[in-house]
């Protein structure tokens, strides 16, 4: 089971959880899927209509944070007013998670990308503050998707 935390991330799919948990855990390092709870018998509850071995409770962990899922059908989908940000340590780091993660081509900007479940997340590198000092910098991020380094540092 997951530690506990005081807040942690609770994501809802349609009906995929099980794999975007393992997809997940193969992208990130230091995660596991911690414990998968399947919905009991359909006949309990109108509720459980059509949910037969999909995930009532995930509980993951994604580089030491903990998050926890549903498959809880299609009456809520992600959008970019939650992401999440992976501070990167170099340009290799950004490259290995934008290639892991951007499925959503018209959904890339300024260092954000969508993967395949509709998740948001923010690919950064570790210094941005500094990477966007003077307003060449700025402006250069703003023209960009995924976010390069050496063309910020070069603004």
């Amino acid at each position: 089971m997951a530690d506990l935390t005081p807040i942690r991330p609770y994501l809802w799919f349609e009906t995929n959880a099980q794999e975007a948990m393992e997809y997940y855990v193969s992208v990130f390092p230091n995660s596991s899927i911690d414990q998968v709870v399947t919905y009991p018998d359909e006949a309990l509850s109108e509720h459980f209509e059509g949910m037969s071995g999909k995930v009532i409770n995930g509980e993951f962990t994604l580089n030491g944070a903990p998050f926890g899922c549903i498959d809880g059908g299609p009456a809520f989908t992600f959008n970019e007013a939650v992401s999440f940000v992976i501070t990167c340590a170099d340009q290799a780091e950004i490259d290995y998670y934008w290639s892991a993660l951007s499925a959503v081509p018209e959904s890339e900007a300024c260092g954000w990308c969508k993967d395949r479940f509709g998740v948001s997340w923010q690919v950064i590198p570790h210094d941005l503050g500094r990477l966007m000092e003077r307003p060449e910098q700025t402006q250069a991020l703003m023209q960009m998707k995924k976010i390069v380094i050496a063309e910020l540092e070069n603004a």
